[in-house]
């Protein structure tokens, strides 16, 4: 199977730094990849927490970084200002469309209700059509197992489809998510 080019990637992550030092460490070596193979990180314009910490990373790696934030958010969140681009946008609903626009794979990092809900929403607008990009999770120290065992459930229970279930990849290595990623989202793949 050939790999297409990832050229931009979503990554969904805590305005919290978490309290897993492998946590952090994931996250510097995936902004550090992504800079090193020229993949331009969009997220969610914040300064704080994984997110800062991911887009500090790929910009002090000479990488590209574009930031989307609802203008209100600013004194909550405390947008980015040393992007390459941070966009401006007016609700929560036109920053996910944006960003979801402006992918061509995601990936969620450790986070909270935000981080579930972009994750949750990229994989039902795949299921239902409105996106055809790939999807996968982090899972660094099996932060994810829960939910992947509860969608592996849904499968078991005849509520997910398994072609479905497919959608979500994950991966503990942030190099190896990558390549799956743009092993999954390379025509031949998802043509069937």
């Amino acid at each position: 199977m050939t790999a297409f080019e990832l050229r931009r990637v979503c990554v969904f992550c805590a305005s919290s730094p978490g309290s897993k030092p492998a946590v952090t460490d994931a996250t510097v070596t995936l902004g550090r990849l992504l800079a090193d193979q020229g993949i331009e990180l969009i997220y969610g314009g914040g300064a704080v927490g994984l997110m800062g910490l991911i887009a500090d990373t790929v910009m002090e790696a000479g990488g590209t970084v574009t930031g989307v934030i609802p203008a209100g958010l600013f004194s909550k969140e405390v947008g980015h200002q040393r992007l390459t681009r941070l966009e401006e946008v007016a609700t929560m609903h036109e920053r996910k469309a944006r960003m979801y626009d402006l992918a061509d794979a995601f990936i969620a990092l450790p986070g909270g209700f935000g981080t579930l809900e972009e994750l949750a929403e990229t994989l039902t607008w795949n299921q239902i059509g409105l996106l055809a990009k790939p999807v996968g999770v982090l899972d660094v120290g099996g932060f994810w197992q829960p939910l992947l065992a509860l969608f592996d459930a849904m499968v078991d229970h005849l509520i997910l489809k398994p072609k479905n279930r497919a959608l979500l990849l994950d991966d503990p290595d942030p190099a190896r998510l990558l390549t799956r990623l743009a092993e999954q989202g390379s025509p031949t793949s998802r043509s069937g």
